[in-house]
């Protein structure tokens, strides 16, 4: 009797003989996919070692950018852009700078910064009339920060009494449209005011500090103050009298004597004063500013008001130690003066 068979006739003796060569034929595949595997990432491993080719960076300063991006392409270099603006016209497209430099040995694939330039600014005068010089002259100062300035303003400029408002440009000289090719001077026709415009004297004589500061602030007409000691009639801290008559008319920035009543003696920490500064005499009146800044930090507006220049007089009721901050329009000039 055949003990290697069932009676269902299963040889096991050949199927033993099967499972053995197959065995083999898996151990052989396994080891053949191993040193494939092991051959791909020694290839991959020496390929990132090696790198990229070397190659030789372009010179590409000053050629038009398209044709830089042609040479970069080439020697299979990147670009990164960056725009700025140059100061001469012709330069606009064309690469400023470049980093590596030129001739320097970098890898392929690499970055090569290019500074382009954008261009001037602005490459042609713009129409300034009807604008206050003041804001072109901050406007250009701010439109030329950091690069060479292609247009500078005549300063002082040429003031003519117009019925425009005080500082307006009413004519120019290039006109608007030119074409900037090299740097130029701009002339201005600049408006002072009216020359014989008038306005009434506000009433000034019994009021307080605080409302005569409120009334100079509203005025075109300029007032110097002066003080005296108050009289048995008077009221101290309020103005006692007026050169000219409420009402009356007198030129606009014309001037007005008026006196503030002081007391005797002054006790406690409150003071009445003139804070009193002489100004540069200005073409037109500028706006000025008066601050306080308290002995503990806190500053707050004690009156602003339109004045064009020279003797400067405000009255004042305040602490001792107080800190007077004067600011004068468009000017990074500032006044201090403490109040003893």
């Amino acid at each position: 009797m055949n003990f290697n068979k069932f009676k269902f006739g299963i040889d096991f003796t050949d199927t033993f003989e099967s499972l053995q060569k197959s065995g083999k034929a898996y151990i052989i595949t396994a080891i053949l996919m191993v040193v494939i595997m092991a051959v791909t990432c020694g290839i991959v491993f020496f390929a990132v070692v090696k790198g990229s080719e070397e190659v030789l960076v372009p010179n590409v300063v000053g050629k038009e950018l398209t044709k830089a991006l042609e040479e970069l392409q080439v020697k299979e270099l990147y670009p990164k852009i960056q725009l700025r603006y140059s100061n001469n016209p012709d330069e606009k497209g064309l690469i400023l700078d470049q980093n590596p430099p030129a001739g320097t040995i970098i890898k392929a694939s690499r970055r090569v910064n290019l500074i382009v330039s954008r261009g001037v600014i602005i490459d042609k005068v713009e129409d300034y009339t009807n604008q206050k010089f003041d804001d072109v002259k901050v406007h250009l100062q701010t439109l030329f920060t950091g690069t060479r300035a292609m247009i500078t303003l005549q300063d002082p400029p040429f003031y003519v009494s117009n019925i425009a408002e005080a500082g307006t440009i009413l004519e120019q000289n290039p006109p608007a449209d030119t074409i900037i090719i090299d740097p130029i001077k701009l002339e201005l026709v600049v408006s002072k005011g009216p020359e014989f415009e008038k306005t009434k004297v506000p009433p000034l004589t019994g009021l307080s500090v605080n409302d005569t500061l409120l009334q100079i602030s509203r005025s075109k007409v300029i007032f110097d103050f002066t003080t005296k000691i108050a009289d048995i009639t008077e009221l101290p801290g309020t103005i006692v009298s007026q050169e000219k008559e409420a009402g009356s008319w007198a030129d606009v920035n014309g001037r007005v004597n008026a006196v503030l009543a002081i007391p005797e003696k002054q006790t406690g920490d409150m003071v009445y004063g003139i804070f009193s500064e002489t100004l540069p005499k200005y073409p037109y009146a500028l706006q000025l500013q008066l601050d306080v800044q308290t002995y503990d930090g806190e500053r707050y507006n004690l009156v602003t008001l339109n004045h064009p220049g020279g003797n400067l007089t405000i009255p004042y009721y305040l602490q001792k130690n107080s800190i007077l901050i004067l600011s004068i329009e468009n000017s990074r000039d500032v006044m201090r003066k403490t109040i003893q």
